[in-house]
């Protein structure tokens, strides 16, 4: 088993150096590589995130500072470094559950503010990004297109395909190849990752989006197919799923273009399940391409 990332009480020494006047300080999230905690300050909620890499907390930052006034993305009060060269970050805390913590019988009042946000989230002006695809905490994105972010599932400069030694998927990557001609180069606000655990839900709203790490700019339906393509993992992606289903079937007329996103998305998964040798989710991921080829 790895080592933890960092204890609870070294977290807690570290953030009373910086922030003296800490109390309440308890774990939300430990994992190894990254972990979250809450605390309180001056009569104020916080969260404290500590992770290897300090790159997914500076563009919550630039996130939150470009479109914070528009969407629910807690404010980033302080980032930096610890002295073991490991990232930290507080923000404010919001209230809520995530959708994947809500229990299944209470999801149904967060479906139509989910489908609400994703048409907000669309909606935002991105014209402070440069370029298409994900994009870093300078708000650079690196491809000319979204085709071309896409397409670049099969390019050897971003995936290596010899290396991740997975057989079988040379069918997937050609339907993605052939359906990008059909994406738009529609500049929109993607999230990347939206659905589950970074979608906070409290008395009849979204309370926060979190953890924009993964944040993109291109196509906005890009974030409905992830919520289509995990629906078979987790009981929270489903019951969006089927309220898109029902109560906006014009996001689903695409059937080609949300084949293509969906098995984009499945191959970058399986391509990084590969690379850190986890097997049951490389599995699931294989299987889950194999339904969606045929979208």
């Amino acid at each position: 088993m790895s080592k933890p990332l960092i204890s609870t009480e070294h977290a807690r020494l570290a953030l009373e150096a910086r922030w003296p006047g800490v109390s309440a300080f308890s774990p939300l999230v430990e994992g190894e590589e990254s972990r979250a905690f809450r605390f309180e300050r001056g009569g104020q909620d916080f969260v404290l995130r500590i992770n290897r890499d300090s790159g997914g907390f500076a563009k919550d930052d630039l996130v939150q500072r470009l479109f914070g006034a528009q969407l629910p993305i807690p404010e980033v009060m302080l980032m930096g470094q610890l002295e073991d060269g490991l990232a930290f970050c507080i923000s404010r805390m919001v209230p809520g559950t995530t959708l994947q913590a809500l229990p299944a019988d209470r999801l149904a009042p967060a479906l139509q503010p989910v489908a609400d946000l994703l048409e907000s989230i669309a909606a935002i002006n991105v014209g402070a990004i440069a370029g298409f695809g994900p994009f870093d905490a300078q708000g650079r994105a690196r491809f000319a297109g979204w085709t071309a972010f896409v397409a670049s599932i099969g390019d050897v400069a971003h995936y290596d395909w010899s290396r991740a030694c997975i057989e079988g998927v040379a069918p997937w990557l050609e339907q993605v190849l052939a359906l990008s001609n059909t994406c738009p180069d529609t500049r929109q606000l993607v999230h990347g990752d939206f659905g589950s655990n970074n979608v906070l839900f409290a008395e009849g709203r979204i309370t926060g989006v979190i953890d924009w790490s993964e944040a993109m700019v291109g196509d906005g339906l890009y974030d409905v197919a992830n919520i289509l393509f995990w629906r078979t993992w987790l009981d929270c992606m489903e019951q969006q799923a089927a309220f898109f289903e029902a109560n906006r079937p014009t996001w689903l007329a695409r059937r080609d273009l949300l084949r293509c996103y969906h098995l984009r998305i499945g191959l970058d998964l399986i391509y990084q399940c590969a690379l850190a040798g986890d097997r049951p989710m490389l599995d699931w991921a294989r299987r889950r391409c194999g339904e969606v080829a045929n979208f």
